[in-house]
């Protein structure tokens, strides 16, 4: 795989195309235009692709650039999220509002919330403690944090909930395993009854396994691991077969590093829920937050 584009680059294009010429781009960027048309020069050989036409006018995006362009506003923007929620998990005490997420949600949801109240509330600083589903259930409880989101089937008593959204999970195997070949859906016991890489106990994803298999002959786990990327690697690796969140494995599934084994007998589609404590309604930037996460 060739190397990646950096940012910077994608920002250059964007801005080409959003401020009509090389100059104004490279202006926007406090580079000198040489480095600007040294930077998309460098850009187009990656890709592969002409970015610019170039004429005594001044340069402006080609079809392919146009088109490279829409793709890149979406990369920075999801690298707008992704920084957002890394300051969040940074933030010390002292963060207007505490929040805690299990980690499939924390990867693939919350910083997409988090962009979002901070738009509309710019000066609100958010803490985020990203734990497994029973961890984030006793942070709640224990008034450590405001609002918190789970991926789990069940929820303790003391806590109100609101289901954000839902999620199944997934078998994948690594490309060379027998069942990536199989001719058969694969059905709710044999799957039981495999060893299997599976997440840490106290995990949503490791409960809703657990409750889906309770009335079935289980094997114990071949490898519990403490992420989702643990529990990828191992996989990939042809340690065993995994099931995990369809959001942690979307991208992997896509690329071919590892394939899906479709399912049957047994269900694993789950809630993902919003958790606070009983009895205190929520305010403030904690309210806002949850709108966002349960806007349809």
């Amino acid at each position: 795989m060739s190397a990646l584009p950096d940012l910077d680059s994608l920002k250059l294009l964007v801005d080409v195309g959003e401020l009509g010429s090389l100059g104004r781009a490279a202006r926007a960027a406090g580079i000198a235009q040489p480095s600007a048309s040294k930077r998309i020069a460098l850009l187009e050989r990656r890709l592969g692709l002409p970015l610019l036409e170039r004429t005594p006018r001044g340069s402006r995006l080609t079809a392919e650039g146009k088109m490279v362009a829409g793709w890149a506003t979406q990369v920075l923007a999801a690298a707008q999220e992704l920084m957002r929620a890394a300051q969040a998990v940074r933030l010390s005490e002292a963060a207007h509002l505490r929040v805690a997420s299990s980690m499939t949600v924390a990867e693939y949801l919350v910083p997409r919330w988090l962009g979002e109240l901070q738009h509309r509330e710019p000066e609100v600083q958010v803490g985020l403690d990203v734990v497994n589903s029973a961890d984030v259930a006793a942070r709640v409880l224990a008034g450590e944090v405001e609002l918190g989101f789970v991926e789990g089937p069940t929820v303790p008593d003391g806590l109100d909930v609101r289901v954000v959204g839902t999620d199944r999970l997934v078998v994948v195997v690594a490309p060379a395993h027998p069942w990536a070949r199989r001719r058969t859906v694969l059905r709710g016991p044999e799957l039981a009854a495999t060893p299997l890489v599976v997440r840490e106990t106290g995990s949503g994803t490791r409960e809703t396994l657990d409750v889906a298999f309770a009335a079935m002959h289980r094997a114990s786990p071949r490898l519990e691991l403490g992420s989702n990327s643990a529990v990828k690697g191992a996989a990939q690796a042809g340690a065993a077969p995994a099931v995990l969140s369809g959001y942690a494995v979307e991208s992997d599934v896509a690329t071919g590093r590892l394939v899906e084994v479709p399912l049957t007998g047994v269900n694993l589609v789950r809630s993902l829920r919003a958790v606070w404590r009983r009895g205190r309604p929520l305010t403030g930037p904690a309210a806002t937050l949850l709108a966002i996460a349960t806007r349809p």
